[in-house]
């Protein structure tokens, strides 16, 4: 069984709870922040060029639906994280709603990074695991290139050691 990685930039399949970069908040609050300022000026030109009154009121409430995410995104990103353990991955969400995956290696098809504009300015990731079910693949936002670079070197080479039929 591997429990150490081969790769030194892999990591240990030793079951501590890994958590996302603090980064991804500031890229959350920087993208929120700018659809917000495109709410605004379409809800300016609707209410006061095109003379649309009644624009204020679902701009109002997207704006405030937005603020409300703002609030709780810091609470929300630190409930996000994962876990490395002997046959699995396990990644956690949710306050309110919580909610724990394991994936076991084995069964994973294909590992994903992705990055948009904003992420890449400030330095953060999106990893996709996709198994063959559908509804169990995993995506961990707010991953540093550097850490979703070897979790992705990882996963590959545990999965290669654990393949199972399908």
């Amino acid at each position: 069984m591997l429990r150490t990685p081969r790769n030194p930039a892999g990591l240990a399949l030793d079951g501590t709870w890994h958590q996302i970069s603090p980064r991804y908040v500031v890229s959350q609050f920087v993208q929120n922040a700018i659809f917000i300022a495109v709410v605004v000026i379409a809800a300016l030109v609707l209410g006061l060029v095109l003379d649309q009154s009644w624009v204020w009121i679902p701009a109002g409430l997207i704006i405030a639906v937005t603020v409300v995410t703002l609030i709780i995104l810091p609470r929300q990103a630190k409930a996000l994280g994962y876990m490395l353990r002997e046959d699995d991955v396990v990644f956690r969400k949710g306050i309110l709603w919580q909610r724990m995956v394991a994936v076991p290696y084995g069964r994973m098809q294909l590992v994903d990074i992705t990055q948009g504009p904003l992420d890449r300015a400030f330095g953060v990731s999106q990893l996709k695991m996709v198994t063959a079910a559908a509804t169990t693949g995993v995506q961990i936002p707010g991953l540093t290139q550097q850490a979703a670079e070897a979790l992705r070197d990882t996963l590959i080479e545990v999965a290669e050691t654990r393949r199972t039929g399908l």
